[in-house]
């Protein structure tokens, strides 16, 4: 029941969680953080729509 969409969001959390993991160990501190936001950010961005398309569903 995983959509395309599903997995391109997944695929964005995965990606800037690595980014910043990378930044973070570099010695790039405040970019890691700035980054690592983004894996909330874009979770709940996914989760939004996937309850948007669930509640047109019905």
């Amino acid at each position: 029941m995983i959509k395309n969409s599903d997995v391109f969001i997944l695929l964005a959390v995965t990606i800037s969680f690595f980014v910043s993991a990378y930044l973070w160990f570099s010695g790039q501190q405040q970019e890691g953080l700035f980054t690592a936001v983004w894996v909330p950010s874009i979770l709940c961005f996914g989760i939004y729509f996937k309850l948007m398309a669930i509640k047109g569903a019905r």
